[in-house]
């Protein structure tokens, strides 16, 4: 039985789905969007979404340590969501991003999804 298994594989291992995590949550705070297949784009949301969250408490020493734990890669990035994302959802209650839908890839069919912030 799978009983509470929280995240998807994304048929990878979980390290490899891990660090993809992370990357793709570092593009869609450095560019603002993140265009992949549906099932890595609703992943990467949650993800996304638990970060901007901690960043909401604040910039001191110990959110910005537990940051730097989920999201070890880019200081830039945690700037980014530091000065930047969390002070505009400061008064927001949820729901960070938003998914769009962008029909099926060409070349094998895999559903397509944006992934942006909501202004």
């Amino acid at each position: 039985m799978k009983h509470q298994i929280g995240r998807k594989k994304l048929n990878r291992k979980s390290s490899h789905t891990r660090s993809m995590i992370r990357n793709q949550v570092i593009h869609l705070i450095t560019y603002g969007q993140l265009i992949s297949t549906t099932p890595r784009v609703k992943e990467v949301q949650k993800f996304a979404e638990k970060l901007v969250t901690l960043a909401r408490q604040g910039n001191t020493f110990s959110v910005r340590r537990r940051a730097l734990s989920l999201l070890p890669y880019k200081k830039e990035a945690l700037d980014k969501l530091f000065i930047e994302i969390a002070p505009t959802y400061a008064t927001r209650a949820g729901g960070y991003t938003r998914v769009t839908s962008l029909g099926k890839r060409t070349s094998d069919t895999a559903p397509m999804s944006k992934l942006e912030w909501v202004q």
